[in-house]
């Protein structure tokens, strides 16, 4: 989903990117040198340039902070995107698994039952199974799927999952409002 998004740092301009490589050069200069010649060319400073400097160093901390934050809220939002989709693959493969054992069981008992003879006694309740059949529509856009269409399928396959009678709700409430917006 993420693979073609425009990258943030595409907004940047090449003034600012320079910068704060520059800065982090200088920076990294500074670390290197002795402690006596760092001592001395700071000592060498007029006030205005210390000021400057101070400036400089205040900027570039604001900047990388700014960026720091931007990029571990990509980083989040990328993760929590990537712990939906795991999700939805599980449970799908969940769903997958019962609906085959489903249709196994329903199987053998059809060949038990064309065996032996019933007393003519069919009693229909919930049977087993009964929503793990259900279909769930869905329409391919121009990519895959939200995150938030990911989180209500995953809910409509827990349910099928589990053979909850909320299997038909939730699905009338997905073809309403992802299928069928107003």
């Amino acid at each position: 989903m993420m693979q073609e998004s425009p990258d943030p740092e595409d907004d940047e301009t090449p003034t600012q990117s320079d910068r704060l490589s520059v800065l982090s050069q200088e920076i990294q200069t500074l670390k290197r040198s002795s402690t006596s010649s760092y001592e001395e060319r700071v000592k060498r400073l007029s006030v205005s340039e210390l000021n400057e400097l101070l400036e400089e160093i205040e900027s570039a901390i604001k900047e990388y902070s700014e960026e720091l934050v931007q990029q571990l809220a990509l980083r989040d939002e990328l993760e929590f995107e990537k712990e939906v989709k795991n999700s939805f693959i599980s449970v799908l493969i969940e769903v997958q698994n019962k609906q085959k054992e489903h249709k196994e069981t329903a199987k053998k008992k059809k060949k038990l039952k064309n065996s032996s003879s019933q007393n003519g006694k069919n009693e229909r309740s919930h049977m087993p199974g009964t929503y793990l059949t259900t279909v769930i529509p869905y329409e391919k856009n121009n990519g895959p799927p939200s995150v938030e269409d990911l989180q209500i399928l995953t809910k409509i396959l827990r349910a099928m999952k589990d053979d909850s009678e909320k299997v038909p709700s939730l699905l009338t409430d997905y073809i309403l409002k992802v299928l069928c917006p107003t």
